[in-house]
């Protein structure tokens, strides 16, 4: 047997008196209150938030996927009083009460009833209604433990560091019914998608006010205006559930239900979507159902046993970001995350789920070595009980909302990652593409007299691209850290840097997938990302920066217009090498096409050298129009081209029929278009 963790928490062994809690109770009897809690409706109309023993009965099974409609809080009448419905799952508790500023934080004025073997406690406390703060103080059966707990369903909370929940609504009156009616052509495998990545709280700030983040509705406009100015489709926002630590960026959740209240109200989150919809934008949201923070507040330990983490932390302790694991395996968790997405999908209108760190849900040894894991079932690392979760989540998601997609960042070979759970997947719609990621920019990184030599790690790819449907992603994780911004990982002099990175967006959307882009990457910021301060907008007053915005534009407009470069993105009849296979040169030739038979020729030149009078097969003759030149001189080039397209040669060459012969620009890449 492995050695015992170091973090392993005994399973409790002791029980807190009942007499004990009773007592307690008598000592602050409800009568003290002026909110004292009222009868529930044993049979609840439709409609209401009261659970009944239907939802009760599939909660407990797993399948409750509404649970935010139900759990939580939410205003309601009963008998002519309004007041606010409780309700929180807490198995072993043997008392637990909504204390809030109503009440003066008191435990024992507002106690919960529990809901027969169910586990769930519930309150109905008439005159509390939206804008009250609250929590659930929760006394354990073991340990005699005792917390405060934020509501694991709430719909906002407090600004941190501040930690209590708030009795919130979702009501929204919505305009982007045209973006909803529209968005599964928009969003499918054959759409050009171009996804902006963006943390909402360093985008843009207010300098002449200490430099405060902007408000949802205040971004609303400015983003908007700069996607479209950008050409992107989508934006993909880095997580704004609520978490209480902003250096986190998101990641570690503790509100699972809530927009964060950093940047406003529900609402205000709304009217952000919304602005975006109805400007043609979709979002994408970071999820996170991996793990979630230690923080006492917070789900950890939330009845005094482990109830939404493992007990033992060689399933439920993650080392690499001191965090809890979910405990897959059991209904209730299931049907806490699953509910969460469908949350964000259905009273939010977002469009897409990106979901974080999927690797670590799918091996029981992520990040772990010998001795501190334990194996499944079957002796193997695979994680049988997160598996089955992801294939519920997507089978929930794409019938429940089959015009929104769900994205998973996994960096490992796993197979059928965005295949149909039908035929073995796991079946989300689309996988980030780590291995092009990681060798395209080692490739940009390295001196262009050395790339000869790494020629590989440009066609590498050509091996599986078409394996899984793919995300080209250059995320926030590459900029941070001591990694370097995007532009200054590229090599050579400042000149040649612009070029790079104009060379590096030429090679991303001329090849098959989906795009991704972290903020700031699209003008070239020179500092690292830092997500407490604002990016360096005044750099767009330089021709340098300015023109790889405009490059970056310009291949956005031509990857959104042509269908040869996006139709076949998931589709291996859309790809075809010229010239894998000049390493010598350091140059990369290879056609995109479209189901109309247009095709476009994207050459690239990966040395600072002009080479002149190159001579490239093509598969039929005919004008070849130059589309794209990243060379060019508006884009902060040095202006060599070839006017404007070439006529094809009756010259055979790389075994086509005819060819071109072009002049390439140094660290150039170009756009050559045959119309079918």
């Amino acid at each position: 047997m492995a050695a015992t963790p170091e973090h392993y928490v005994e399973p409790p062994q002791s029980s807190a008196s009942s007499d004990a809690v009773a007592a307690a109770v008598a000592a602050h009897p409800t009568s003290a209150s002026p909110h004292p809690v009222a009868a529930i409706p044993t049979a609840p109309p439709p409609g209401s938030p009261f659970l009944t023993d239907d939802d009760l009965y599939i909660f407990g099974e797993g399948n409750h996927f509404r649970l935010h409609e139900k759990m939580g809080a939410h205003v309601t009448t009963i008998d002519g009083q309004e007041g606010t419905y409780f309700a929180v799952w807490a198995p072993n508790a043997e008392y637990v009460a909504v204390i809030g500023d109503w009440n003066n934080w008191h435990a024992g004025l507002n106690p919960m009833q529990l809901r027969g073997n169910s586990g769930i406690w519930e309150a109905f406390i008439p005159g509390v209604v939206k804008g009250a703060c609250y929590k659930f103080h929760v006394s354990s059966r073991y340990h005699a433990y005792k917390e405060d707990k934020a509501d694991p369903f709430a719909t906002t909370n407090e600004m941190p560091p501040r930690t209590a929940s708030i009795v919130w609504d979702r009501e929204y009156e919505w305009g982007d019914e045209e973006w909803i009616q529209q968005r599964t052509q928009s969003q499918n495998l054959n759409a050009p998608m171009s996804i902006y990545e963006v943390h909402l709280g360093s985008w843009m700030r207010v300098p002449e006010e200490e430099g405060r983040s902007l408000s949802y509705r205040e971004i609303a406009p400015r983003l908007a205006e700069h996607v479209k100015r950008c050409g992107f489709t989508h934006i993909e926002l880095l997580p704004i559930t609520e978490h209480p630590f902003f250096g986190s960026w998101g990641y570690q959740t503790t509100g699972f239900f809530a927009p964060t209240s950093r940047y406003g109200t529900p609402q205000d989150f709304m009217y952000f979507v919304d602005y975006l919809h109805k400007e043609g934008i979709g979002i994408i949201l970071d999820w996170v159902p991996s793990h979630f923070p230690t923080d006492g507040f917070g789900l950890s330990y939330f009845d005094g046993t482990h109830l939404y983490e493992h007990a033992d932390p060689r399933k439920g302790y993650h080392p690499d970001w001191g965090s809890y694991i979910f405990n897959y395996g059991r209904n209730e968790v299931r049907s806490f995350l699953i509910s969460s997405a469908l949350c964000w999908l259905d009273k939010f209108h977002i469009d897409g789920l990106r979901v974080d760190a999927v690797a670590s849900m799918l091996y029981l040894d992520y990040s772990r070595n010998p001795g501190e894991w334990i194996p499944n079932e079957y002796g193997g690392n695979e994680n049988i009980e997160a598996i089955m979760f992801l294939r519920q989540f997507n089978t929930e998601v794409y019938k429940n909302f089959p015009g929104v997609q769900t994205i998973a960042e996994e960096s490992t070979a796993w197979p059928m990652v965005s295949r149909p759970t039908y035929v073995g997947g796991l079946g989300f719609g689309f996988k980030w593409d780590m291995g092009w990621m990681h060798d395209t920019l080692s490739y940009f990184h390295r001196d262009p007299i050395y790339r000869r030599y790494h020629h590989n790690e440009l066609t590498f790819r050509g091996l599986y691209m078409f394996s899984e449907n793919y995300v080209l992603s250059v995320s926030h994780d590459e900029v941070v850290h001591g990694k370097g911004s995007l532009l200054d990982k590229m090599s050579g002099d400042v000149w040649q840097k612009f070029a790079n990175l104009r060379l590096l967006y030429g090679y991303l959307f001329g090849q098959p997938g989906k795009k991704l882009l972290f903020m700031g990457c699209e003008f070239g910021q020179w500092r690292e990302w830092k997500h407490d301060e604002s990016l360096d907008w005044h750099l767009l007053m330089f021709p340098s920066h300015q023109g790889v915005l405009t490059a970056l534009a310009d291949l956005n407009r031509l990857y959104r217009t042509e269908p040869a470069l996006h139709e076949l993105d998931c589709d291996a009849e859309g790809y075809e090498w010229i010239d894998a296979n000049d390493a010598d040169n350091s140059t990369y030739a290879f056609l995109r096409k479209a189901s109309n038979g247009d095709q476009i020729l994207v050459l690239m030149n990966c040395t600072p050298v002009i080479r002149e009078s190159y001579r490239v097969g093509v598969p039929r003759g005919g004008w070849w129009q130059e589309l794209f030149n990243s060379d060019a001189k508006e884009y902060w080039g040095s202006g060599v081209g070839n006017a404007g397209g070439v006529m094809a040669e009756e010259q055979p060459s790389h075994n086509r029929p005819a060819s071109l012969v072009v002049d390439l620009p140094p660290l150039g890449a170009l756009f050559f278009k045959s119309q079918g």
